[in-house]
């Protein structure tokens, strides 16, 4: 064998792993779904501000080298964009996950797990009503189970408890960071017209400034944090690695590849998969119980979002459909 054979194969193994849109948007999800874990094995380490302002300023000095031409070319129309790159950076890379760290310190990540299903749904539900998109009969009782689900969770399988807002804290705060979630969603329509790449570091750099914001307004400060840092173990470390490389980087590639192979309507399919690993791997890894109560609120979950996923589906084709 010459040594001319390893490049040769290394490269069709990562061109054939590059051409599988299911594994790939699968491997999102599973990245995205260890980062409740990361959340959890994280405590005693940083406090989430700090875990927060580690992930978003070292991922973004690990993307800029590759994503530096990109951005130099697109320069222009990053500029035109700041707001809104801002406000993804701000809304749905640092407040989001904050609020996420944040609730593994008082709630099951089996809890956060399930509760972060309720993004798809709210995103529908916004869709409705901030731009008038048509929904059906189907669609309206998907949201509706879907939403009991999460208040099935949320109350530990006593909803009325909902009534005198008698909720646990952490699943109050992954709810709050759900909505974030779904709003930064919402508004990604008017994300500019720049590649992946570019998107990518822009974002990451307005969330490494926010999630500094953040450290200096609400946390322990920059010295805080350094002190913090210094005095992490090897399992902190670890955490931190595994946030700035899978859930920041590496599957934001995964996703982005997998959608331009399938399309934005199949591939955001597969978002819907990352309560469930986070939910096995809560089991798997931190070794909790998954309760009576769990169960039940998984299927109003699944049932609900399978609903109003197909009446999606069928309103479009609907839609696209040639008119006589």
């Amino acid at each position: 064998m010459t040594k001319t054979d390893h490049p040769t194969r290394a490269g069709k193994a990562s061109s054939s792993l590059l051409d599988r849109p299911i594994l790939l948007l699968t491997l999102s999800a599973l990245f995205w779904g260890g980062n409740i874990i990361a959340g959890k094995y994280a405590i005693g380490e940083l406090d989430p501000l700090g875990l927060s302002a580690m992930r978003w300023v070292l991922a973004f000095l690990v993307i800029l080298p590759f994503a530096w031409s990109s951005v130099r070319a697109e320069w222009a129309e990053i500029r035109r964009g700041a707001f809104w790159l801002a406000f993804y950076g701000a809304v749905g890379f640092v407040s989001f996950n904050v609020l996420l760290y944040g609730a593994t310190t008082f709630t099951a990540a089996v809890n956060i797990a399930m509760i972060q299903a309720a993004i798809p749904v709210l995103v529908m539900v916004g869709n409705f009503l901030a731009f008038r998109v048509r929904a059906s009969a189907l669609h309206i009782i998907g949201v509706a189970l879907t939403i009991y689900g999460i208040i099935h969770v949320a109350t530990h399988g006593a909803p009325l408890r909902v009534l005198g807002l008698d909720v646990n804290l952490g699943d109050a705060m992954m709810l709050l960071a759900a909505l974030l979630y779904a709003i930064h969603s919402l508004v990604l329509r008017y994300k500019p017209k720049i590649g992946w790449m570019s998107f990518i570091a822009a974002t990451s750099f307005f969330a490494a400034l926010t999630s500094i914001v953040y450290q200096a307004l609400f946390g322990s400060g920059p010295a805080g944090l350094i002190s913090d840092v210094l005095a992490m173990s090897w399992r902190g470390w670890v955490v931190v690695a595994y946030v700035v490389l899978f859930p920041s980087i590496i599957a934001q590639m995964t996703y982005a590849r997998g959608v331009e192979l399938i399309g934005p309507n199949r591939g955001s399919l597969f978002i819907n998969l990352i309560p469930v690993f986070g939910a096995a791997l809560a089991v798997l890894m931190l070794g909790e119980r998954v309760e009576t109560f769990h169960f039940i609120a998984a299927l109003f979950i699944i049932a609900g979002i399978a609903l109003a996923e197909y009446a999606a589906r069928r309103n479009l084709r609907d839609i696209l459909k040639p008119q006589p």
